[in-house]
Order: C-alpha cells, then sequence, then structure tokens
C-alpha cells in the first residue's frame, strides 16, 4: 500500500537530468551582455564607417579650443596657448640689402628673417646681421597686413637691431629672465624659416648655457643652446620659454664651423635675453649702445710667419685716423699692441674681448712694439657711436681709393675695427 501523500509532489517523476535548461540559458545571454558592454568601452570615442566588407575606426574626440590668455607669467602654458598668444607679436622681414660681389660691384639682393614687437607703437627686434645694409626694410604679421619699417640701431657685437613701423595697438611680447632658465626645460620659436615657411613653430629643449660661440669676424658671443629646429630666415625671432616669454634671441645654426657648408641638425643658438636688454633700451633711446670703448683702429693679427723673424705676437695697427683716441694717445699705423693693462694681447680677437672690458672715457696703458723696442701710452678711449665710426670708416675708404669696400665688419686688407 503506498503510504504517498496524494497531494505533495513526487519526490522523482523522472531520473534527474545532469543540467537544467534555465541555467543554461542565463549564462549564455549573461556571456552575450559581457561581450556587448566590452564593446561599448572598447569603441568608446570611435565611430564606425563601413565600406561594404570593410569597416574604418575614426576618433571622436572633443574640439580643444584654444584662447588667448592674458599674460600670467605665473601659470605655464600649453604650446598651441602660446602660439595662438604670441603669433600676433612676431614678424617676418625682409629687407633689400646692398652687398658687393666677387667683382666688386655693388648689387642689391633680397634676405629674409624674422622678428618680434616690443612696444605697441611698433618697435620691433631682429638681429643685426638681418638688416645690416639694408636699403628697404617690410614687415609682415601673421594677419596678412605688411608695413615698411625704418632702421633705428644696433648692436653688431651682439648681433641685436631695432626696427620700428608706423603702427599703435600692437601686442608685444613679454621679456623674460634668461638667467632662470636650467638645461633640459621646454622651449620653442616662431619664425620665418627659409623665408617661406611664415610663422612656422618648432620646439626643443635648452641643450646648454652660457655657450660661447666664435663668429667669423673674432667677435665672442655668448649663448644659449638648443635643439629646437633653426634654419635660415628663423634668424631674429623671439625664443620663448614655457610661460610665453621671450627669454633669448634666435641668431643663428651651427654649420660644422662658419665656413663650413655642412648643416648639423639639433644644434641652434639664442641670444640670451637678459644679456641685452639694457641694450635694447639705448638703442631705442639713442639709436645705439651707449658709453661702449672705441680705440679709434683697424687692426689685423701678427702672422706666425712675421713672428719668425723676431716680431712679437699682437695686434698690428693698420689705420689710425688721427681724430680719434688711438692716433691722439700716441699710437701710430705699424704699431704692435701687445698689451693692455699689462694683459697680454697676442692677436686682434683678444684685443677685442680685452675692449669690452672698459667703457667709453676710461684710461687705459697701451703697450705697443716700434722698431725694435716696446712702449707705453696712456689712451683715454672714445665712446662707440656712428659718428667715430663714420671718422675711421671713411679714412679708410679714403686709403683703399674706394677700390672694395668693408664687407661684413672685414676690410680686404683681413683687418678689423676693435
Amino acid at each position: 500500500m503506498d503510504s504517498h501523500d496524494p497531494y505533495s509532489p513526487p519526490l522523482h517523476d523522472t531520473p534527474p537530468s545532469k543540467k537544467s535548461g534555465a541555467p543554461k540559458f542565463i549564462k549564455w545571454f549573461a556571456f552575450y551582455l559581457v561581450c556587448v558592454f566590452s564593446a561599448v568601452l572598447i569603441s568608446d570615442g570611435l565611430s564606425s564607417n563601413h565600406y561594404g566588407a570593410t569597416t574604418m575606426q575614426t576618433g571622436q574626440r572633443q574640439n580643444t579650443t584654444v584662447s588667448e590668455l592674458t599674460v600670467d607669467t605665473n601659470r605655464e602654458m600649453t604650446i598651441p596657448e602660446i602660439y595662438e598668444s604670441y603669433s600676433p607679436s612676431c614678424v617676418g622681414i625682409t629687407v633689400d640689402a646692398v652687398t658687393t660681389n666677387l667683382f666688386g660691384q655693388r648689387v642689391t639682393r633680397a634676405a629674409a628673417g624674422s622678428g618680434f614687437v616690443l612696444s605697441a607703437d611698433g618697435y620691433i627686434m631682429t638681429n643685426y646681421h638681418v638688416v645690416e645694409n639694408a636699403n628697404a626694410i617690410s614687415v609682415s604679421f601673421v594677419d596678412g597686413t605688411t608695413y615698411p619699417a625704418i632702421y633705428i640701431g644696433g648692436e653688431p657685437a651682439n648681433d641685436i637691431a631695432v626696427i620700428k613701423i608706423e603702427a599703435q595697438d600692437l601686442k608685444p611680447v613679454v621679456l623674460g629672465n634668461s638667467e632662470q632658465m636650467h638645461v633640459g626645460e621646454p622651449v620653442l620659436t616662431i619664425g620665418n624659416p627659409l623665408g617661406e615657411l611664415t610663422f612656422s613653430l618648432s620646439d626643443g629643449v635648452v641643450s646648454a648655457l652660457d655657450r660661447s660661440i666664435t663668429m667669423e669676424d673674432g667677435r665672442q658671443l655668448t649663448m644659449l643652446q638648443t635643439n629646437s629646429p633653426i634654419n635660415p630666415g628663423n634668424s631674429g625671432g623671439p625664443l620663448f620659454n614655457t610661460y610665453g616669454e621671450v627669454i633669448g634671441i634666435v641668431t643663428s645654426k651651427y654649420s660644422g664651423g662658419y665656413q663650413s657648408q655642412n648643416s648639423i641638425e639639433g644644434l641652434g643658438f639664442a641670444i640670451p635675453i637678459t644679456q641685452v636688454k639694457d641694450m635694447v633700451y639705448d638703442i631705442i633711446a639713442s639709436g645705439y649702445v651707449t658709453n661702449k670703448p672705441f680705440f679709434g683702429i683697424s687692426v689685423q693679427s701678427v702672422s706666425e710667419e712675421v713672428q719668425q723673424y723676431g716680431i712679437p705676437a699682437g695686434a698690428n695697427v693698420v689705420y689710425a685716423p688721427e681724430e680719434l683716441s688711438a692716433y691722439r694717445g700716441g699710437i701710430r699705423e705699424g704699431d704692435i699692441i701687445t698689451a693692455i693693462n699689462d694683459i697680454e694681447i697676442t692677436s686682434d680677437s683678444t684685443l677685442i674681448a680685452q675692449k669690452n672690458n672698459f667703457q667709453a672715457g676710461d684710461t687705459v696703458n697701451i703697450t705697443i712694439f716700434r722698431k725694435g723696442s716696446f712702449q707705453d701710452f696712456s689712451i683715454v678711449l672714445d665712446e662707440d657711436n656712428q659718428e667715430n665710426r663714420s671718422i675711421l670708416n671713411n679714412y679708410i675708404e679714403e686709403q683703399l681709393a674706394l677700390e672694395a669696400p668693408m664687407q661684413n665688419g672685414q676690410f680686404p686688407n683681413g683687418s678689423f675695427i676693435p
């Protein structure tokens, strides 16, 4: 007799199965949801464009709004922000310059460089070599406007110049402190490479500080070194730090020696702005850097061949007009300057370097070698200004009978003006 309760469900109507159908369905459905969710995550920010059986993913990144910032030198800026804020302060410069060709003929050539706005009323800074011997200067801005410019003044020894356009309400750059820079800090420049790729931005880092560079006329310039790409046409442009401040003036690209045509990438130079800031104020106010010393002579190094005959090393005086300080102090053409204030002079370049330790009006003791003996003279240095330079240049041209004018600060016989 069956004792099972007829109203209770049977314990086993059929043999139990190993897996029920409902749990299997739930697992497959959960797996499907995971796959869909993962695909959403992976494709977030992408849209799909279907071309038949081909699918390409397209980015859906939101557009970045770059706005011009009010100057806040306590805040670092992004590269796009610096370009947006200061490209209107950068200019392309084209000049018609007079040079002398191989046949001694005076010819006009076109050249290009860069610059940047110093003041709202139109003062612009560039390299001296960009506007040297220019008959006409034209300045262009990023919005396409152009202006004729006039030359205000320059300082060849430091390769800086100031020009001016007739304009108002320009946006000037902010001059920073180059002495606060460190090797490895990011920098960027906006310029006119090759004279064609206007308002191009390039960036890099400070590669070295206080790099001493010898120019082809013997001048020593202390520069910042950068690996930011610098090409012909960039000269005179600004070198910015990440705060939007100008900390250098792009001036040259090293080419394996200044006489070499070989180009070496990653070696560019800029004049530290702190080194020349006071000079810029002088140029704007007076048209030149005031109180610079001037000997009033042209000199040439004594060659090693001549020294073999018992003539000492030094700076041979080639020209010395009587109106200027060296002649007034007793120096004559043919003298060899061997010391200044007991500091040895072995060449024209060492004379130039030592001269920079003095100011106009200083009295210096000059040791010279003349006709087999050494003599000392005291000289009160003139000021290096346009009037005194014109006296010397005119005297030299008279001596040369205008046969071959001075080029790049050097006369045809190889002498320099210290």
